[in-house]
């Protein structure tokens, strides 16, 4: 392999991963476990139903306590069946003189022998300061007592006589983290770590042994191990799925790596807070921090790049900067669909030096729901217009998409479509025919029957799983709802005057012309056409009984709730005012509620759109 790029070493992880999910309550077997392997306590793949020798208990003493640095090299003779070659002899070196564990008068250690609950018990009263002179009774039930009492055998479900499988010293060595030493300090914080009610803060200790994050070079990445766990842009994967210039992280102890493929290609238009130390760049239109002082430098003034100039972005876990290069090392392709398209009257009208022959700027909703600009050669292009982006050093190319459609049921689990699987973060993109938009997940589709042009087109990944899908008007979430507050006609037999008075996102704004809509107060939908307000549609309305996380019940039926669903609060006093509130703040039992729903026109439409409610 390659030697590893270092890019910075210091890590401020958000770590979402799913190994790394914890409940509230009392830690789970898996994250003890996590906890244990991430500070090294634990290592190896092996069955955790294995027994632990003596050997290896002293490894984990060790690698447990302040002295866990020390053991590589320490190794010398002090037993006649533990050679000073032993991979052992330096923990054991430690342990001994720590007076954590102690030999057989016969001068032996017995590494290989399995150590027993009491022996274990004994041993980690020692580090925790627990003088065996001072407890109540004989070895070993003085010593089960004191451990019992303090909290060490929680979970343990190990008694006397009983030798300690890996299990049980996952239990054994998380309690010893959780619990007060002699001196009435919990123990774990001795060492730096953060406890919190009794549970070992794991993701704080992922975050401090993770290293990276560092940029492939090739196919292959260095690494001091041999991975047994390996995440691909969040989803369980294999080594086998790396690319150049991919991003990745790696943590030894667990024996674990994260890899992040995400990469932005486009014009870099703007440095700030200066050009001489940015924090952040703008790129297609979209800024990002910066993550590393090697991205900031070669975005810097400094460095090998200028405004104007195609680069290509390596961005890291939560999204930040880890390296820029030459948009000639990585083509970019890009789908979606035309929000804004203006041809500039000369190229010194736009914000950036561009080519002469670049004076469309186009800006395109993608398929990851990032609105992007793009400066190229030309005509204009509606919006809504299907159209796919290729960005190179030479420059920026839109063309028109032909449709590839998929007929099919998405599966009651979004796990398919049509015979295909989604892919792990499959970028989903529902669209209209005037530009709107919205990002949509699989979940979204669960059940879903899509025919006809509800696909406007899709790609498959190297696996054959769906990667990227463009909708057309398949879920409604690309509309514009409303509530209808008031209506006031004043049209006469020549003319017609109609004005209308409605919410939006909680802000009052009105209509007034010559047009009159078939709407009543109450829920509604905008309908544009060519950027102009062509119709106001009335919504569906239902009384709701309750709510319930993002579905509600109304007169015995069941009915799905849009996660951005406008919640109004008409106060009590009759003006008929409107406040706008969350999901959260309202119910069923102190409001009168009512919701109005689109039709199920749409292929994964009918969803609540805006909930009234009037205190009861």
């Amino acid at each position: 392999m390659k030697t590893k790029r270092m890019i910075s070493t210091a890590l401020t992880l958000c770590l979402t991963f799913s190994l790394l999910c914890t409940g509230t309550g009392a830690a789970g077997s898996g994250a003890r476990q996590e906890a244990v392997q991430a500070l090294g306590i634990l290592t190896g793949g092996d069955s955790l139903s294995g027994q632990v020798t003596r050997a290896q208990f002293a490894r984990m003493l060790v690698s447990a306590s302040s002295c866990k640095d020390a053991a590589e090299g320490y190794g010398s003779s002090l037993f006649k069946d533990l050679k000073g070659d032993h991979w052992a002899s330096g923990y054991v070196r430690i342990a001994i003189e720590q007076g954590w564990m102690r030999g057989y008068v016969d001068g032996t250690f017995r590494p290989d022998q399995a150590v027993t609950l009491e022996e274990g018990c004994a041993a980690l009263l020692m580090v925790l300061g627990y003088d065996p002179s001072t407890l109540k009774g004989a070895y070993p039930a003085a010593q089960l007592a004191k451990a019992a009492s303090i909290g060490l055998l929680d979970d343990v479900s190990a008694k006397q006589g009983t030798k300690l499988t890996r299990q049980d010293c996952v239990d054994l060595f998380y309690n010893l983290l959780t619990v007060k030493t002699s001196a009435g300090t919990v123990y774990g914080t001795t060492l730096g770590y953060t406890i919190t009610n009794g549970q070992v803060d794991y993701s704080a200790l992922v975050a401090a042994e993770t290293k990276g994050p560092y940029v492939a070079e090739s196919s292959s990445l260095s690494l001091p191990f041999t991975p047994e766990t390996v995440y691909y842009n969040g989803a369980s994967s294999t080594l086998s799925a790396v690319q150049q210039y991919d991003v990745y992280y790696y943590n030894a102890n667990m024996a674990a790596v994260w890899v992040y493929h995400d990469r932005v290609t486009g014009t870099l238009t703007g440095l700030s807070p200066s050009k001489a130390a940015p924090t952040a760049v703008t790129v297609a239109g979209v800024s990002y921090q910066l993550g590393t002082s090697e991205a900031a430098h070669r975005l810097s003034s400094q460095g090998s790049f200028q405004e104007g100039d195609m680069v290509t972005l390596l961005l890291g876990m939560n999204g930040e900067v880890v390296q820029a290069i030459s948009s000639l090392e990585n083509e970019a392709i890009y789908y979606g669909a035309v929000v804004s398209s203006t041809k500039a009257a000369s190229t010194a009208s736009t914000t950036v030096s561009v080519t002469a022959s670049a004076q469309v700027t186009t800006q395109i909703v993608c398929t990851d729901g990032v609105i992007r600009t793009f400066y190229h050669s030309g005509s204009t292009l509606s919006a809504g217009k299907l159209v796919t982006v290729s960005t190179t050093q030479s420059g920026t190319t839109v063309r028109g998409l032909s449709t590839k459609r998929l007929e099919g049921k998405v599966s009651g689990d979004a796990a398919s479509l049509a015979g295909y699987d989604f892919a792990a973060g499959a970028q989903i993109l529902d669209t209209d025919e005037n530009g709107g938009y919205a990002r949509v997940y699989p979940s979204r589709l669960a059940g879903a029957s899509l025919s006809g042009e509800d696909v406007q087109y899709y790609t498959l990944n190297a696996a054959g799983k769906i990667d990227r899908m463009v909708l057309r008007n398949v879920t409604g979430d690309t509309q514009p709802y409303v509530y209808v507050s008031g209506i006031e006609d004043n049209s006469s037999e020549t003319s017609i005057s109609v004005s209308y008075t409605y919410i939006q996102d909680g802000q009052a704004q009105s209509i007034a012309g010559g047009a009159r809509y078939a709407v009543k107060t109450g829920g509604a939908m905008l309908v544009y056409e060519n950027g102009s307000l062509k119709s106001i549609r009335q919504l569906n309305s239902v009384s709701l009984d309750s709510l319930s996380g993002l579905s509600a019940m109304g007169g015995g039926t069941q009915y799905n709730i849009a996660e951005n669903v406008q919640v109004l609060l008409r106060d009590g006093t009759g003006s008929r005012s409107y406040y706008l509130t969350d999901l959260s703040q309202v119910n069923g039992e102190d409001y009168q509620l009512t919701g109005w729903y689109d039709s199920l026109g749409y292929s994964a439409g009918g969803r609540v759109r805006v909930i009234v409610a009037v205190p009861k």
